[in-house]
């Protein structure tokens, strides 16, 4: 069995004593690959200089809307140029958020529009952040649709309504270990059901949303534990798990052009 990670923060200070071997349970438990997410420009060229130094990552490089107060044009400029490296197989995560409100929402909209326009440049897929917006998300990523747009809405929690839509814009849907939990992930167990299987994609978010047994041991996620989201995932739809290994596998692996 061979399974990816789609999403993941490994390089958050959590991991600088250990990576190694949160790296080796990974591989213990088939998980031979991992693509790690920026989410600024410091924490993207920390994600590309993993996927440099080692076969195990990919990268991604875009800016949080967390972070979109700190963003300006020439961030985007030396983040598409860093994008031209090998390992760098996505544009992301970026999006909107309007829960914790770290940056104001006309500041979030103006540069998720400015990255999905530097995304099309580069003929990148996008990772997707979305909580919270009620429908404002999908409005501006309808209004600002472009040819060839690709791409996974990572950590999905949105209405029945709105997976419907992205499906219908050619999207996948990244699901995360909340799939796992008894309460929070009841109404989302529900929802998986009706995604094709060639749009998923699982992921863990380490260091958060760690998946269940393992939240009750431990608070830090590592992508070893995205395996118990693709085994709940199979039982939850009734998939043979070995199929649909091999077929999020598959997808990811399209999605963002993995050799």
């Amino acid at each position: 069995m061979r399974i990816i990670d789609s999403h993941c923060h490994l390089d958050d200070k959590s991991y600088q004593n250990d990576l190694q071997e949160v790296v080796a349970r990974a591989e213990a438990a088939d998980v031979v690959r991992a693509m790690v997410v920026g989410v600024s420009e410091a924490s993207s060229r920390r994600c590309a200089a993993l996927a440099d130094n080692s076969d195990f990552f990919y990268a991604s490089v875009g800016i949080h809307p967390h972070d979109a107060a700190d963003t300006d044009e020439g961030v985007l400029t030396r983040l598409a140029e860093l994008a031209k490296g090998d390992r760098v197989k996505a544009w992301g995560e970026c999006g909107l958020d309007f829960n914790r409100m770290y940056s104001p929402k006309d500041v979030q909209e103006t540069w998720f529009v400015r990255q999905l326009e530097v995304a099309q440049s580069l003929d990148l897929p996008l990772i997707f952040h979305e909580r919270d917006t009620e429908g404002r998300f999908l409005e501006m990523l309808s209004a600002h649709r472009f040819d060839g747009l690709r791409g996974v809405v990572h950590c999905f929690s949105g209405s029945t309504q709105e997976m419907e839509a992205y499906l219908d814009m050619g999207l996948h849907i990244g699901v995360t270990g909340i799939v796992t939990i008894q309460k929070r992930g009841e109404h989302l167990r529900e929802q998986v059901l009706a995604i094709p299987r060639e749009r998923l994609l699982v992921e863990t978010d380490a260091p958060y949303l760690t998946p269940a047994p393992h939240k009750n041991k431990v608070r830090r996620n590592e992508p070893a534990f995205v395996r118990e989201v693709l085994f709940k995932l199979a039982a939850v739809r009734g998939d043979d798990v070995e199929l649909l290994a091999d077929t999020v596998w598959n997808n990811t692996t399209a999605l963002f052009d993995l050799s």
